[in-house]
């Protein structure tokens, strides 16, 4: 989504332009597939940063501006509302965040001016300046005094865009806090293929060009300067300036240095396992299924990193993707379950398999689901009777199709904010440069475009 944002942004500006593409279909991992003749999305749970079309300074609407796209054309659906669930507590948040703050002045009465007082705070922090890493546990700490509250407003954040084990950014959480409390969820109208092909249409028709299966394997380069690719067919292309969204880790990959310290340093941990279910609607009927998304962890005390098994049943989150407001009900919606998972567990499963999976690692993977299929019926009911299809993909997936190393989806613990590498024309966007989800993402993109390959003039809009 970054490159496609970066992209469209300097075609805009008459760049001659292309993206190079190592798959069938853009998107990375927020994309789709095609099973038994039913649209699959991969990515697309909930878009965060929601803002209704008047609010010109919200991220959403400035972004469209800077993409020169309709954003009264982009109809948008918001949440019906979702919920984090602990053991002893439960706190329910929408779009509003009023709904929130009730929340916890009801369950937690004594953190109620302090969360207001951390919303202020967050209202006025950058999270885009440098500075020097900062715990958030700790910062929220000074503003809330119960540490199981502390514990529930970090679950939602670091499920949703954390790279970090245990603890999180200060720059991070401001961003997610931002992205999912104070502007919330919602869905485009249409599917992810929907919204890609918009995207992708509006990139062709400024002269762009796309090429698919075409996936560089070396940055070439002279001196400081990269002066092209080479792509997996051992074709050549020259180019004046590159902007990579492969991560961190991939891009030191193609370059001639050999760096594995560095490297290994850039590596992120977290990754995940995700089950699709799909059913009939009336299913719903009869689970607890009222929420958008509920994030949910067994532990009072909230554990986010790479677990020793396979995978952490005790943490994740149900996604409904029906559950926002004014979408056309369909005769089949779906379930998504999602947990922490060990990348390691599943590679070493696999063997030495490279294009086809291992028998060991399919097993691995449909024990995993059966577990997570039980533990998720127990909680919200049971609904397993009614699956008329699902589908499993694990770390190995992710890292196969977005090119993030050990299936990181939130790729790197550092943060390269500027974007900027140690050659003049080579740049980093997306998930490692700081920003999180399809909206952030798009805006890594259209920012590194700004500040580094476009004229003030140009970037006066």
């Amino acid at each position: 989504m970054s490159g496609l944002a970066a992209a469209i942004r300097l075609a805009r500006f008459g760049k001659q332009t292309i993206i190079l593409e190592r798959h069938s279909r853009t998107g990375g991992l927020n994309s789709f597939y095609f099973r038994q003749g039913r649209l699959f999305e991969t990515g697309l749970h909930a878009m965060t940063n929601y803002a209704a079309p008047g609010d010109r300074l919200a991220p959403l609407n400035r972004l469209f501006r800077q993409l020169k796209l309709s954003r009264k054309s982009f109809q948008t659906h918001e949440q019906l509302g979702s919920e984090i669930r602990f053991p002893s507590h439960r706190l329910r948040f929408t779009n509003d965040l009023r709904c929130l703050h009730d929340e916890i002045a009801t369950t937690f009465p004594q953190a109620a001016d302090g969360f207001t007082q951390l919303t202020a705070f967050v209202k006025a922090y950058n999270p885009f300046l440098p500075q020097p890493w900062a715990s958030a546990r700790q910062t929220i700490a000074t503003f809330i005094p119960d540490p199981l509250l502390i514990e529930m407003l970090l679950c939602p954040l670091m499920i949703y865009g954390n790279s970090q084990e245990d603890d999180m950014d200060l720059a991070q959480f401001v961003i997610m806090f931002q992205a999912v409390f104070m502007e919330g969820f919602f869905r485009p109208q249409g599917t992810i293929q929907d919204f890609l092909s918009w995207l992708q249409g509006h990139y062709q028709s400024l002269g762009g060009e796309i090429r698919c299966q075409a996936g560089v394997t070396d940055l070439l380069v002279n001196g400081n300067q990269v002066r092209g690719v080479r792509l997996e067919s051992g074709e050549e292309i020259p180019a004046e300036a590159v902007i990579s969204t492969v991560g961190a880790v991939g891009t030191l990959g193609m370059l001639p240095e050999s760096l594995p310290g560095i490297a290994a340093d850039y590596v992120g941990r977290i990754s995940f396992i995700e089950s699709i279910y799909l059913v009939p609607r009336p299913t719903l009927a009869t689970i607890d299924h009222d929420a958008t998304c509920l994030f949910f962890s067994d532990r009072e005390q909230f554990v986010y990193h790479r677990p020793q098994e396979p995978v952490d049943l005790a943490v994740g989150v149900v996604n409904f993707p029906a559950n926002f407001h004014g979408l056309p009900k369909d005769d089949i919606v779906a379930i998504r379950v999602t947990h922490p998972a060990n990348y390691h567990s599943f590679c070493q499963a696999n063997g030495a398999a490279t294009k086809n999976r291992s028998q060991p690692y399919v097993a691995l993977k449909r024990d995993w689901q059966a577990q997570s299929l039980a533990k998720i019926s127990k909680m919200i009911g049971n609904f397993s009777p009614n699956i008329v299809y699902q589908d499993t993909f694990t770390p190995l997936t992710i890292e196969h199709y977005s090119g993030k190393a050990a299936g990181a989806v939130y790729g790197s613990p550092l943060k390269i904010k500027d974007g900027l590498t140690r050659y003049q024309n080579l740049f980093l966007a997306g998930t490692d440069q700081g920003f999180l989800g399809i909206v952030g993402a798009m805006l890594s993109g259209v920012t590194v475009v700004n500040q580094h390959l476009l004229t003030s003039s140009a970037n006066a809009d």
